[in-house]
């Protein structure tokens, strides 16, 4: 017979990785709508008070297409706690991407968030690079899924004649979004270029070039 410490371990070991893999902490509380406006910073944010929450805080309208004129033809509408206060201490968020014909949503991770998407229109290219600089990929379509890891480097490209939609959700109120080229390219305040130039091995005016390309360009989407 398992003797009742055994049986003890044998449960904190079947427990400790399900509470060790949530992306947010469990809510304590049915409702804790966002409030933004509040003077305490907190891991989150603190809840308006419940008298003051309407029907409205947990609806978000993300119908509409996003400004696709911008250097990479892409949209982000975010459905984080930020747009939208009623996800505070639900541990999820919803985005809706749009991408014109040749648009690309360009290598980035998210660093709080696993994400799993949903193609509405469109057809578009998916690749993930692992920890180990394994590329994988697949051209999906509507009324397909596809699965990014948490904090894996990853992209989107339309590769087909309409425009893309899907809507990534994840398992954070706030993933978070970090770009590889505007981490390395346009930092504030810049990482020096003798960094740079003897990471890719290439001079100081490919790295300028490189830098004023990137500053220039419209990614459509807020900084976080």
């Amino acid at each position: 017979m398992i003797s009742s410490r055994l049986l003890c371990s044998l449960t904190a070991l079947l427990i400790l990785p399900l509470s060790s893999n949530a992306a947010d902490p469990d809510p304590l509380q049915d409702i804790c709508i966002a409030d933004l406006d509040a003077k305490i910073s907190v891991n989150g944010f603190p809840c308006k008070p419940e008298t003051e929450v309407t029907s409205d805080d947990f609806f978000f309208d993300l119908s509409e297409e996003g400004n696709l004129s911008n250097a990479f033809g892409r949209a982000v509408t975010e459905g984080n706690v930020h747009e939208f206060p009623g996800v505070n201490t639900q541990g999820i968020s919803t985005n809706r991407v749009d991408l014109a014909v040749g648009g690309i949503n360009p290598p980035h991770l998210h660093p709080r968030s696993s994400e799993s998407s949903i193609v509405i229109r469109g057809t578009v290219l998916v690749g993930i690079i692992t920890t180990d600089n394994v590329f994988y990929s697949k051209v999906v379509t509507a009324g397909m899924l596809f699965l990014i890891p948490r904090g894996l480097v990853h992209f989107q490209l339309n590769v087909g004649k309409e425009n893309v939609l899907f809507f990534p959700s994840f398992n954070s109120q706030l993933p978070g979004t970090q770009f590889v080229h505007s981490s390395l390219f346009n930092t504030t305040p810049p990482i020096p270029n003798e960094v740079l130039t003897k990471t890719f091995l290439v001079g100081d005016e490919v790295i300028n070039a490189i830098k004023a390309a990137i500053t220039s360009a419209q990614l459509g989407h807020r900084p976080k």
